[in-house]
């Protein structure tokens, strides 16, 4: 039998086996890599293998040639600069929500030529659930994994971290540390903050209002059940940018809150009141559009379709097998059900080309599709 080929450098030294280690130590091992695992907990060391994250590290393993570290944004510094000093051959890569505090705050604690094997990274990936439990293979696939190096960093890094990319099923995007912070604060961090807020909203409305509750703000909310220690962490990491953001949305939001107290207050609202709340759904559609689909390609390149699902056991498995025997790829797919309904909305996002194929097949089949 020939020898697996991969295009990591190997072995891999994961320091740090939650969530997003663990899912990097899997995916890695399914490609043929082999994976050393550590982590400040023995306990979570030890299930991390035996959910299938690596090895553990011990100190007969040869050095690693690439080290991942994955540990908390707060000790990502420290524990980089040990890997770099422990490990003099090995290229050195964090996984990091934010770049350029970790960069600033590794720069005095390792000297400039051990700096060149480091660079940062960011796997555009994650659950609401966190810990190596929740570890998942293919968490990755489709999803951007951005590079960060900086103005030191070897060539060779860069190309070994592209090549983890491709491994990992992901698509390498390549960016600088500031670039990247103002980046995730838009798509990521601003959103969490913003969620929570929304959230917070609920704790004072009777449990009868809230059995009015539907999908709507289960959407807009469901970020919100998140590791309140891990997103101190990170924003705190990202504070420049994270308040930038959401300084502007501040401002827009005063404009909000004005017309609304104009068009509640006064018979003769003031003019543009209307018009500011007009404008805000607009440019809310606006900005979705601008949301990249499924690998990068563009929004508008999907159809959606709604279909009516019996709340039976077996009818959405019996759905997605229909839609596989028509031929149709899935691009995504949103489920909507409240208890006591009895039927459910599966929200289906497909190729605009194959919209009506899928449309006229399923009406074929029995399928009541309620919009197009």
């Amino acid at each position: 039998m020939s020898p697996v080929t991969t295009l990591v450098p190997s072995p891999v030294r994961i320091i740090g086996t939650g969530l997003i280690g663990g899912s990097l130590g899997m995916a890695l091992g399914r490609a043929g890599v082999s994976v050393q695992v550590e982590d400040v907990s023995p306990g979570t060391t030890a299930l991390a293998v035996e959910l299938g994250v690596g090895t553990r590290a011990t100190e007969a393993d040869p050095d690693p040639a690439l080290v991942l570290v994955a540990a908390p944004p707060d000790v990502t510094a420290e524990v980089t600069a040990r890997a770099l000093r422990t490990w003099p051959e090995a290229l050195v890569a964090d996984v990091a929500s934010v770049k350029a505090t970790v960069l600033e705050a590794l720069r005095p604690l390792v000297g400039t030529e051990q700096l060149t094997r480091y660079i940062g990274t960011h796997p555009m990936a994650g659950r609401e659930v966190s810990g190596v439990i929740a570890a998942r293979g293919d968490l990755f696939r489709g999803r951007p994994f951005v590079i960060v190096p900086h103005e030191t960093t070897r060539p060779e890094a860069t190309t070994a971290m592209k090549g983890l990319a491709t491994e990992l099923g992901s698509v390498p995007v390549v960016m600088d540390a500031a670039a990247h912070d103002l980046a995730v604060a838009h798509v990521s961090h601003v959103p969490q903050v913003l969620s929570s807020l929304l959230a917070t909203t609920l704790l004072s409305p009777t449990e009868n209002a809230l059995a009015l509750a539907g999908q709507g703000l289960r959407d807009t909310t469901r970020i919100a059940d998140s590791d309140p220690r891990l997103w101190v962490e990170i924003l705190g990491a990202n504070a420049q940018a994270v308040a930038q953001v959401l300084g502007s949305a501040r401002d827009r939001l005063d404009g909000v809150i004005g017309a609304l107290e104009s068009l509640a207050g006064d018979p003769d609202p003031a003019i543009g009141s209307r018009r500011a709340l007009a404008d805000l759904v607009a440019d809310g559609n606006r900005g979705v559009r601008r949301i990249p689909g499924k690998h990068g390609g563009a929004g508008d390149d999907f159809g959606t379709l709604t279909v009516l699902v019996p709340d039976r056991p077996g009818e959405l498995a019996r759905l997605l097998t229909e839609i596989g025997d028509i031929g149709v790829n899935l691009e995504d797919l949103r489920l909507e059900h409240t208890l006591g309904q009895r039927v459910g909305l599966a929200h289906l996002a497909v190729a605009a080309a194959r919209e009506d194929l899928l449309t006229r097949e399923l009406a074929e089949r029995g399928w009541t599709v309620a919009e197009g």
